[in-house]
């Protein structure tokens, strides 16, 4: 067996085939199962897209309703998985609660029958239903207050929001949402889908899968990176600043949170998008003066590092358009997880197809034959 080229952080290297989804970084293309994103985000819904990426197939009037009403009907928790919630420490952030009770769920879901479509069917249900209760269940249990019960006459973007607000969204909100969740629901072999990819190899459980994506969702540097670029816009504060900020970060270079991707030499497309979704929501519920920053950011870093194919992502307006739809900074990223969630099914239905364990190879740097010395010569 020849030893491949060791690239840091697997750049560049394959490590599965898949029919899920597909990036061109050089010229801004993302697709879903061969239809590009900019289609799904006009004309489909995140279920409807979730269908899509985990069957293969756009589904009929009738299967999707079928798949909507299977969904309201697994929305609930079960009180024991509530208890536990209520025990989390206040201060603890939601994507460290959303992994606990994503890995709980296998406990009262113990039956590991992959070879199942209907097992298969149920688990998909339970997650896609139960991953947003669970991120609205926590941001009120955390204040103190009982979790808000999910209403079935509201659709699945809205009725996040009615449960994290108590109060029944603008039908705008409600769509915008529902719009950011299909662009975030997937997108190839990221740092989180790969860990639930090697994780769904071991013949594991679903929850356990999707509780390790979450784990891995959680670093600054993956699903994180919306929260630090919020917090990046209220450091510079203002329009002026702009420029002085992002020459101190090049000085020092500083990572600039929003910008650039390990895929995209161009604009993201999901980006564009999301602008787009912005510019919409302050245009009917009021301006918001980060965006304006924002902005200014996009035009100076073009400028100073667009020949480096640095441009915005996905994180960068992501965070601006969940602000103004109520959403707390802190959970940005249990949001970016309930999308995800989607794409993270849809892998591990694949894995299972043609399973083989994940069991990469090394390049061992260490020393040989080296003498063990006794505790009383050291």
């Amino acid at each position: 067996m020849t030893v491949c080229e060791y690239r840091a952080g697997l750049e560049g290297v394959p490590a599965t085939q898949s029919s899920i989804s597909f990036v061109d970084g050089q010229k801004g293309i993302l697709e879903y199962r061969g239809i590009p994103i900019q289609e799904l985000a006009e004309k489909s819904t995140f279920l409807e897209t979730a269908y899509l990426l985990i069957w293969n197939e756009l589904p009929n009037a009738e299967d999707l309703g079928t798949f909507e009403t299977e969904i309201r009907y697994h929305r609930r928790l079960k009180y024991r998985i509530r208890d536990m919630m209520k025990c989390f420490p206040e201060s603890g952030h939601p994507m460290d609660a959303l992994q606990a009770c994503a890995a709980a769920l296998g406990l009262f879901y113990s039956r590991r029958a992959l070879d199942d479509p209907a097992y298969i069917r149920a688990a998909v249900v339970r997650l896609l239903a139960k991953v947003p209760t669970m991120v609205a269940a926590f941001q009120l249990m955390r204040k103190g207050n009982d979790p808000v019960q999910p209403r079935d006459d509201l659709g699945y973007a809205a009725n996040f929001l009615y449960m994290l607000n108590e109060q029944e969204p603008d039908p705008l909100a409600a769509h915008i949402f529902d719009v950011c969740l299909t662009l975030h629901a997937e997108h190839t072999i990221n740092a989180s889908t790969f860990s639930a990819m090697v994780t769904a190899s071991t013949l594991t459980d679903p929850y356990a899968v999707i509780a390790s994506a979450v784990g891995t969702l959680a670093g600054p540097l993956h699903g994180g990176a919306a929260e630090e670029v919020i917090l990046m816009l209220e450091e510079i504060g203002s329009v002026e600043n702009v420029r002085p900020y992002l020459e101190h970060c090049m000085e020092h270079k500083t990572k600039i949170m929003g910008f650039g991707h390990r895929v995209y030499k161009v604009k993201d497309p999901r980006a564009i998008i999301l602008q787009q979704l912005a510019e919409q929501l302050f245009d009917k519920f009021g301006q918001d003066k980060y965006y304006d920053i924002a902005v200014e950011m996009e035009h100076v870093v073009a400028e100073k590092l667009g020949h480096r194919g640095i441009y915005p992502n996905v994180d960068f307006y992501s965070g601006l358009v969940y602000r103004k739809l109520g959403i707390p900074t802190d959970l940005f990223t249990p949001v970016f997880a309930i999308s995800r969630t989607a794409g993270w099914l849809a892998h591990w239905k694949e894995q299972l197809a043609e399973n083989r364990i994940f069991r990469p190879t090394q390049i061992y740097t260490g020393l040989h034959s080296a003498p063990y010395v006794p505790i009383e010569q050291r």
